[in-house]
């Protein structure tokens, strides 16, 4: 059983910098593609990144390449989303997801519907 728990959100000025936490207790968390997106009020779930099930590959939204880095921790079942330079655009609740277990990394990586399963979101708010 997959289930995936946010921390690491909060209030921060613009400009300034987050990172966000996905614990997984589940035992299959080395074999999937795993996934950060972001919902602003009003507005659809929109892709962030996502890492391949080794860390080999990572991809990003245009809108945050060179800003935000994604990255796993196998062993501790953790993925992470360093977030630096935020906008107060980029006020959102965060969410990760879980693809299914080996699914290929290369196909629909930004599609929600790739993704099985989702933590319930932190809350990042960047202040101007």
């Amino acid at each position: 059983q997959v289930q995936l728990v946010e921390s690491g959100g909060g209030l921060v000025q613009t400009g300034g910098s987050l990172r966000l936490s996905c614990a997984d207790s589940g035992r299959t968390f080395s074999s999937r593609l795993m996934g950060w997106f972001r919902q602003a009020p009003g507005k659809e779930r929109g892709f962030v990144a996502a890492i391949t099930r080794r860390g080999s590959t990572t991809y990003y939204a245009d809108s945050v390449k060179g800003r935000f880095t994604i990255s796993r921790d196998n062993a501790k079942n953790t993925v992470y989303l360093q977030m630096n330079n935020l906008e107060p655009e980029e006020t959102a609740v965060y969410y990760c997801a879980a693809a299914p277990e080996y699914y290929p990394g290369t196909r629909n990586y930004a599609q929600r519907g790739t993704y099985d399963y989702w933590g319930q979101g932190t809350q990042v708010t960047v202040s101007s």
